[in-house]
C-alpha cells in the first residue's frame, strides 16, 4: 500500500516525500528485520512497538528520503 499528498494540501519541500510505502509483515520478527534493515542510515520517526490499535508498528525515513511504515497485525497473522 502507498499513499500520497494531494497538491491541494500545499507544497512540500525537498525533505518531504509525497508518498509512503507500507509493508505488512507476516510476523513480529519479520517486521523488526524489515524495520531495522531498511531504516539503517535513515531517521526513525516512530520506533517500532506495540501500537494503541493493536498492531506492531513503526515509521521511518530511509537514507534516500523514502518514508516507510512497517506493520504486523497479529489478528491477521500476516494474511490481509
Amino acid at each position: 500500500m502507498a499513499n500520497d499528498v494531494p497538491e491541494i494540501l500545499g507544497r512540500t519541500n525537498e525533505n518531504e516525500n509525497r508518498s509512503k510505502i507500507s509493508i505488512s509483515a507476516e510476523s513480529k520478527e519479520e517486521a523488526e528485520k524489515l524495520f531495522y534493515g531498511l531504516s539503517a542510515g535513515g531517521q526513525i520517526e516512530m520506533p517500532i512497538s506495540d501500537s494503541p490499535w493493536g498492531s506492531y508498528f513503526g515509521m521511518f525515513r530511509d537514507k534516500y528520503g523514502i518514508e516507510w511504515m512497517v506493520d504486523f497485525d497479529p489478528k491477521y497473522n500476516g494474511k490481509v
